[in-house]
């Protein structure tokens, strides 16, 4: 097994390189990782870095514990009295700037990105989840937007990734009542796609993560572009994109290891190309 460790720079953001799997562990236990000025930004950085990775082929996202991501220090909020300081415009360009480069980042990265929650999901935390193209859940593991709870309005994309996985009148239902939902009531929204026992969570997670970091990069990146086009876009746009880019595929090694493979009846071995 290929592994190796990335430096974050703080303890708090964990990463590990295994078998073309990104694995990042956000680490604060204690405080049911919620998101700090420690580990936001190495979230930010991880995210692009694993991106760009050519030797990373999927990115797994979990949480140290028992927890995924409790989203933002709520008592960190009620103690920062510097923020009143600061220009309306100046905030709200630092919380565009947050957004684009940590959930925006994570929809936009090209290869196949999965969370594995271990436990709690709230506000910010939900929305890091929905960002990835697919999440795990443990039986234990329960999910909240949390906004309303605290007057607050939702970010992150929360609404938006809300809306397209379980439609207009249940993101509104998630947002406006802000209540604890089980795994099992989040997979019956689309909100996680499978739940698994809490001790078969990693390994699980972690096997779905090394088969997609093995598959046809090349094409998986074109599947995303595909998917997020046809949310957009209508039905005859939709197909001119897609036979553009299975044109394309079709003259890639990796689709022809695939056609041998199946003439021969072995595994195929991918090689990005």
């Amino acid at each position: 097994m290929a592994q190796s460790q990335v430096d974050t720079g703080t303890g708090e953001l964990l990463c590990e390189i295994r078998d073309r799997v990104a694995v990042i562990t956000l680490n604060r236990p204690e405080a049911r990782n919620a998101l700090s000025d420690q580990l936001t930004p190495a979230l930010r950085r991880m995210i692009k870095q694993c991106g760009d990775d050519p030797n990373v082929g999927a990115l797994l996202i979990t949480g140290a514990g028992n927890a995924f991501c409790a989203g933002g220090d709520v008592k960190g909020m009620g103690n920062n009295s510097s923020k009143k300081e600061v220009a309306f415009e100046e905030r709200v360009a630092d919380l565009r700037t947050k957004q684009r480069t940590l959930t925006g980042a994570l929809v936009a990265v090209r290869k196949p990105t999965i969370a594995a929650l271990p436990g709690p999901a709230a506000g910010a935390g939900l929305a890091l989840a929905l960002a990835c193209d697919i999440r795990i859940a443990a039986e234990s593991a329960v999910m909240t937007t949390g906004y309303a709870r605290i007057g607050l309005t939702g970010d992150y994309g929360i609404a938006w990734l809300l809306t397209r996985l379980a439609g207009t009148s249940r993101a509104r239902e998630l947002m406006f009542l802000s209540e604890r939902i089980d795994a099992r009531r989040a997979e019956s929204l689309g909100l996680v796609n499978r739940v698994v026992p809490d001790a078969e969570l990693r390994d699980t997670a972690f096997a779905l993560a090394k088969t997609l970091a093995e598959g046809p990069s090349i094409a998986l990146a074109s599947i995303k572009d595909n998917l997020d086009h046809a949310v957009t876009s209508d039905l005859l746009d939709s197909m001119d994109q897609e036979a553009e880019n299975l044109v394309r595929a079709t003259r890639t090694t990796d689709h022809k290891e695939a056609v041998r493979a199946f003439i021969e009846k072995r595994k195929p071995a991918f090689s990005g190309r």
